[in-house]
């Protein structure tokens, strides 16, 4: 097996639109979440992070729902080949393990694992090699809220007689819904899955649910993890007070999330390739954000989109849901 690792790096990542992006950022006071991932300091604290808190890891229930998703999934799928594309795959743990239910039936697969994150994409290469071989594992570096071009990327990835699944574990939240549902119904061929999840509110009532799971953002490694940011510019953690809250989508989609803003106690100065921005004080920069959905909310937004669910799994705490997807128009 040779040493060497051959990463695909899309446009939307090169050093100047990451720049931009960094820079556009600071201007609007609003955290592209993709800087949270940016270094291998940052990806180490995430997975450290999921490691402790991600209900995948700690509730036994819900590493089930997503295991009944993944057998759901591969018995849907009737081919002897199949290209599993995890965007957002973050450290890959999901993914090996659809690779490994597949492989059992006997399928051929091929894995091209996407995310900003150079580190991110190498961890999630690591984890999916006990099933797959090196020389169909694509690593792909990109950015989805900007690459315009990707369904043309991915066909590049792709051999036309294999099927495709496209997985999205855990990343819809983070993603101001006008953005990201029609990007994922636009990745979709005639013939292709997306099974992906998504954080939910639990019980009856959405308002309450949603205000109910807000301590499980506010602990100690979510709040290293995302300080981590400030911190690298220059700012320090006397200088404001990282607060959790929730809010409506101020796009009117009606859903709820929750947000983390730093705010400001003391003025701060920070300066970025020669562009200086002033934080004065009782001023705010929103660091994070988790939308949180239920399964008729999202069955309602994917139907906007001409996306049908085909079959969802949700844990017992209601607060995670894996779902099942295709064009409407292939059924």
């Amino acid at each position: 097996m040779s040493s060497v690792v051959h990463v695909g790096i899309h446009a939307s990542q090169s050093p100047e639109a990451v720049r931009q992006d960094f820079l556009r950022s600071l201007r609007t006071r609003q955290v592209n979440h993709k800087f949270h991932y940016d270094s291998v300091k940052q990806t180490q604290k995430w997975l450290a992070l999921h490691q402790a808190y991600s209900p995948s890891r700690t509730d036994e229930d819900c590493a089930a729902t997503y295991n009944a998703s993944f057998a759901g999934a591969a018995e849907r799928i009737n081919s002897s080949s199949v290209h599993l594309v995890g965007l957002g795959c973050g450290g890959g743990q999901k993914d090996a393990r659809l690779l490994r239910e597949l492989q059992q039936k006997g399928v051929r697969v091929a894995y091209t694992p996407s995310d900003v994150s150079v580190a991110m994409v190498l961890v999630a290469r690591e984890a999916a090699l006990s099933t797959i071989d090196p020389q169909r594992c694509h690593p792909l570096v990109c950015d989805l809220a900007s690459a315009d071009d990707l369904p043309a990327v991915l066909a590049e990835y792709n051999d036309p007689a294999e099927a495709r699944l496209i997985t999205f574990f855990g990343m819809i939240p983070n993603f101001e819904p006008q953005l990201i549902l029609p990007r994922l119904a636009g990745l979709l061929r005639p013939n292709d899955y997306l099974l992906f999840s998504a954080n939910l509110a639990p019980g009856r009532d959405y308002a309450a649910g949603v205000q109910r799971i807000l301590p499980l953002y506010d602990n100690a490694l979510t709040r290293d993890w995302l300080m981590t940011f400030l911190l690298d510019l220059g700012v320090e953690q006397g200088d404001g007070e990282l607060r959790f809250t929730v809010e409506e989508d101020p796009a009117g989609s009606g859903l709820r999330r929750v947000a983390a803003y730093f705010h400001f106690v003391r003025p701060q100065r920070v300066q970025v390739d020669g562009e200086r921005f002033e934080f004065k004080v009782g001023e705010a920069i929103r660091l994070f954000f988790s939308y949180r959905h239920t399964p008729e909310r999202v069955r309602a937004l994917l139907g906007m989109q001409g996306v049908e669910v085909l079959e969802e799994w949700i844990t017992k705490s209601e607060e995670e849901g894996v779902f099942l997807c295709r064009l409407r128009a292939a059924r």
